[in-house]
């Protein structure tokens, strides 16, 4: 509730501002308001009833990726709600690199992939319900650094490193046939792109094609299973995040063969322009990107000296950059997914009493202009 409606609405309604009884709560309400206004989120918040988060529509997972010297099998789930995150990490799964993510009809989507000795076709499904893990049909090629998408209940893995060659194939999974199927090769070979779709259409950004880093953009009509080249970005990046926005398609971070990026852009499809946006507070590629909740968060990745657990999020609102909660694990080469409306949300989510056995930050943190995350 924002401030300026509980003053005008609640604190002054004749019930409420003529009740002694009211009075108190309204005191007490108050305080909490301007607290969690001065000092932003904090461990308190969450024993207080009046503070306390409710719990997330939607878990952001950030699942595997490479760290201290090798993959991982980690997977921590994000509440956007409380900003924390909580590790869900099953032990029994073999770890993964440089692969893809997505989440389709209940199921999140592990594909292709990198363990340090083998690159993968392998797809792997996880049903968050039952807490499951099963195999489904392979991908036609190996596909390290592959780039996933979703669209209308396809998904769709392009591009990528065999273990020989760049790749500009591309092929689509339908899960109700358990069949991957061959679509259109995209103009240009990409490993270390990323993909995703706006208004129907699914689009490719960036990468490395075997000798340089690339500006370069295509979009993939399904109807007519054509690629077209679209306007190159204002700067080369491999490593890239590629995520739609609202109306846009957002290119952040990245490798452009000398650094890694803090910078970051948006497409307009309909003027099939870029423009620049405000620059991220780190510099990083090959991590995580993901929407949740209207603002588009970058998770982990490797800074040009080593590899981060930082997080944070841009608002398009705003037009500002955000930190949030970081990760417990360091890790780059990661890939997220987003799943919405789970039944046992609760268990992937923080929890909402004294948090027993979770080690949670005492400071809170700030973005450039002193603002906290957005709620």
């Amino acid at each position: 509730m924002h401030a300026e409606y509980f003053m005008n609405n609640v604190k002054m309604n004749d019930y409420v501002k003529d009740s002694e009884e009211c009075k108190p709560v309204i005191i007490n309400a108050l305080k909490a308001m301007y607290d969690l206004n001065m000092n932003g989120p904090s461990n308190s918040d969450f024993t207080n009833p009046l503070t306390r988060p409710r719990l997330p529509y939607a878990i952001l997972f950030a699942i595997g990726g490479w760290s201290g010297g090798s993959p991982t099998n980690a997977i921590e789930a994000y509440d956007a709600r409380a900003d924390r995150w909580v590790n869900v990490t099953c032990e029994e799964e073999s770890p993964r690199a440089y692969h893809g993510a997505a989440y389709l009809k209940g199921y999140v989507y592990i594909i292709g992939g990198f363990d340090s000795v083998d690159y993968f076709n392998s797809v792997k499904r996880f049903d968050p319900v039952k807490k499951t893990w099963h195999q489904v049909a392979p991908m036609h090629s190996r596909r390290c650094y592959v780039s996933v998408t979703v669209l209308s209940n396809f998904i769709y893995a392009m591009g990528g490193f065999d273990g020989y060659v760049r790749l500009n194939t591309a092929e689509r999974y339908e899960p109700e046939t358990n069949q991957w199927t061959l679509i259109a090769p995209m103009h240009e070979q990409r490993s270390d792109a990323s993909a995703t779709t706006l208004y129907g259409k699914v689009y490719i950004c960036g990468g490395f094609n075997g000798n340089e880093c690339l500006f370069t953009a295509e979009v993939y009509n399904t109807e007519s299973n054509q690629w077209t080249v679209i306007a190159p970005m204002r700067s080369r990046r491999s490593g890239i995040g590629v995520i739609a926005y609202g109306e846009h398609v957002y290119a952040v971070g990245g490798f452009d063969g000398a650094n890694r990026l803090r910078s970051a852009e948006a497409y307009s499809p309909v003027a099939n322009t870029w423009r620049t946006i405000p620059t991220m507070f780190n510099p990083r590629s090959n991590f995580g990107i993901e929407v949740v909740d209207d603002l588009l968060f970058v998770v982990g990745g490797f800074n040009g000296f080593t590899t981060t657990f930082n997080v944070e999020c841009y608002d398009e609102k705003t037009d500002e950059w955000y930190d949030a909660h970081d990760m417990s694990i360091y890790r780059s080469a990661l890939s997220c997914c987003v799943v919405p409306g789970l039944a046992n949300v609760g268990e992937y989510a923080a929890r909402r009493d004294n948090f027993p056995g979770l080690a949670l930050r005492d400071e809170v943190k700030y973005s450039a202009s002193t603002s906290t995350l957005p709620v």
